[in-house]
C-alpha cells in the first residue's frame, strides 16, 4: 500500500484525532497500520518500550493501530525550553539545546533521522500514515518542514487534507492550500474532510458540490464536531476540556504553571464526574479546595519561582488539605533543587523548594526514561512511566507523609485502585470508575463517529 499522508489547511484543524481514528478503523480490519510524525512540537511526552521519548500524540496513535509505540513514530520530539531555548530529542533521545535559528540552520541533518525512521516503518507494516503540521504551505518554510512536504515528496505519499470548518473560511482555506501546493502533492490529493461541522450535515451537500465542481477535489466525508476528551495533544487542549461532572465529591485545584507538560496525567481526573478541576493560572485563595495537584514541569525550577512571583508559593505552604505531586510538581516538594550545569534552566541555580520532604533535587545527565509497572506506596504494580532529569536524593521514585503525596511516576492516577483509595481517603463518599474501560469507549465512540462519515472504501482504493 502506498503512504498517507493527513495534512491540515491550518493548526488544530483536527489532524492528531483522524490519524488516531485510522489507524483504529484500519487496523480492524487486519492491516498493519502504523503512525508516524515526523517532526513534533510538544511538551506532552511518553516512554516507549525501547526507553524513548516521543510525543504524547503519536504514542495515543500507535496505541489506537494496537503496536507498541515506538521511537520511530516519532523521530523528530522539540520541547520548548523558553527564551527561545529548544531541547531537541532525536530518536527518543536528548540531542542538544539550540535556538530556533540554529535548528532550522541544521535542519538537512535531521532529514536522514526522519527518512530512516519511516522507511524502517515501511519495511514493518503494510500502511504508515503520516501526520502533518500546520499548514503544508508555509511558503517561507518549505525548505525546512519536516513533517509535511519533505515526507510527501520524499516518498511520495498520498494526500488527505482536513479542513476545520468552525473556524469560518473554509472554501478559501481549501482552494489556497491546492493552489499553493507544488505539482507533485497536488497529484497525490486524493480528497478533503470537512471537520469539526455543528448541526446537519446535510446542510452542507451544496458546498460538497461546491468543492468537487470548482476545486476538482472530492469531499470524503464531513464529520460532525464530537470531541476527544482523552491524550490532549497540547496545554490549549485544556480549556476545551468537557467535564462530565455529576456527584462532585472533590473540588482539586490544578496548578497550571507556564511550563506544565505531560498534562496527560489530567485527562482520568477531568473525565472523573466526581472531581470537579479548575486550573490555576495566577494567584488565588486555595482555601475553597479539597487538594492541590502540582503536575509535571518541563521547567521546573523557572515555575517554582513563578508560583513564589504570583503568591502561590506561600499559598500552598499554608495550605492545610492533601498536596499530590507528579514529576516536576514532586520535585518541587523538596528543600531545594539545584541545576549546576544549567541542563534544564538558562544558567546554573539553586532554588528553595517548598520543604514538604527534606530532600534535594540535582539535574543531571542522563535524563532518566523508563516505564513499566513501579511499587509506589503500598501497591505493588501500578502502570507508568518516569520522564525526568531531576534525581532525588533520599526518595527517588515517590514520597507519603500525612497530607503530602508525590511521585516520579506519570500515569499513576490511571491505575483504579490507587485512585480509588487515594480520593476515598479525602472523601469517604468517593466512588470512583473504570477509566480503562472509560478510555476505550472515548475511542470507540470517536472511531465510530468517523467510520459513519468518512469513505473509507475510497480511500483506501486511492492507497
Amino acid at each position: 500500500m502506498k503512504p498517507l499522508a493527513i495534512f491540515g489547511t491550518g493548526s488544530d484543524a483536527g489532524k492528531s484525532s483522524l490519524v488516531m481514528a485510522l489507524c483504529r478503523i484500519i487496523s480492524d480490519r487486519e492491516i498493519k497500520v502504523a503512525p508516524f510524525k515526523a517532526q513534533n512540537v510538544s511538551n506532552n511526552s511518553a516512554v516507549t518500550y525501547e526507553g524513548r521519548e516521543i510525543a504524547r500524540a503519536q504514542y495515543f496513535q500507535a496505541e489506537a493501530a494496537r503496536i507498541e509505540p515506538s521511537y520511530l513514530n516519532n523521530p523528530i520530539l522539540i520541547k520548548s525550553h523558553g527564551q527561545d531555548s529548544l531541547q531537541i530529542i532525536v530518536n527518543g533521545l536528548v540531542y542538544k539545546r539550540q535556538s530556533v535559528i540554529d535548528y532550522y540552520a541544521n535542519i538537512d541533518d535531521l532529514k536522514t533521522h526522519v527518512q530512516t525512521a519511516f522507511a524502517r516503518l515501511e519495511q514493518d507494516y503494510d500502511l504508515v500514515i503520516a501526520e502533518g503540521a500546520g499548514s503544508p504551505v508555509e511558503l517561507n518554510l518549505l525548505e525546512k518542514d519536516l513533517s509535511n512536504t519533505f515526507i510527501a515528496n520524499t516518498f511520495n505519499t498520498k494526500i488527505i487534507l482536513v479542513a476545520d470548518i468552525e473556524r469560518g473560511g473554509v472554501f478559501a482555506s481549501i482552494y489556497g492550500t491546492m493552489a499553493l501546493m507544488d505539482p507533485v502533492m497536488r497529484s497525490n490529493l486524493i480528497g478533503v474532510v470537512i471537520n469539526k461541522f455543528r448541526g446537519d450535515i446535510s446542510l452542507f451537500n451544496e458546498g460538497k458540490k461546491i468543492i468537487k465542481d470548482r476545486f476538482g477535489l472530492p469531499v470524503l466525508g464531513v464529520l460532525p464536531y464530537q470531541s476527544l476528551n482523552i491524550d490532549m495533544e497540547d496545554s490549549q487542549s485544556l480549556s476545551n476540556y468537557q467535564q462530565r461532572l455529576d456527584n462532585v465529591n472533590i473540588r482539586m485545584a490544578v496548578i497550571a504553571y507556564p511550563g506544565l507538560s505531560n498534562y496527560n496525567d489530567l485527562d482520568v481526573l477531568m473525565a472523573d464526574p466526581e472531581i470537579s478541576v479548575e486550573l490555576i493560572t495566577n494567584y488565588r485563595s486555595l482555601n475553597d479546595f479539597d487538594m492541590v495537584l502540582l503536575p509535571g514541569s518541563k521547567t521546573v525550577i523557572r515555575d517554582l519561582q513563578w508560583l513564589k512571583q504570583q503568591g502561590l508559593f506561600q499559598e500552598l505552604q499554608h495550605f492545610k488539605n492533601p498536596i499530590f505531586g507528579v514529576c516536576g510538581g514532586y520535585q518541587m516538594f523538596a528543600r531545594t533543587l539545584h541545576d549546576p550545569d544549567a541542563l534544564e534552566h538558562d544558567e546554573a541555580c539553586i532554588e528553595e523548594g517548598l520543604n514538604f520532604m527534606d530532600d534535594i533535587v540535582v539535574y543531571q545527565s542522563p535524563k532518566i526514561l523508563s516505564s513499566g509497572n513501579y511499587q509506589l506506596f503500598s501497591y505493588t504494580a501500578i502502570k507508568g512511566y518516569e520522564i525526568h532529569s531531576g534525581h532525588v536524593d533520599k526518595h527517588p521514585l515517590f514520597y507519603e507523609n500525612g497530607i503530602y503525596t508525590g511521585t516520579h511516576v506519570h500515569g499513576v492516577f490511571d491505575d483504579n485502585t490507587f485512585r480509588y483509595d487515594y480520593f476515598k481517603s479525602i472523601n469517604a463518599l468517593y466512588t470512583g470508575y473504570d477509566y480503562a474501560a472509560y478510555r476505550e469507549e472515548q475511542i470507540k465512540n470517536f472511531t465510530d463517529m468517523v467510520a459513519d462519515n468518512l469513505d473509507i472504501e475510497f480511500i483506501l482504493q486511492k492507497l
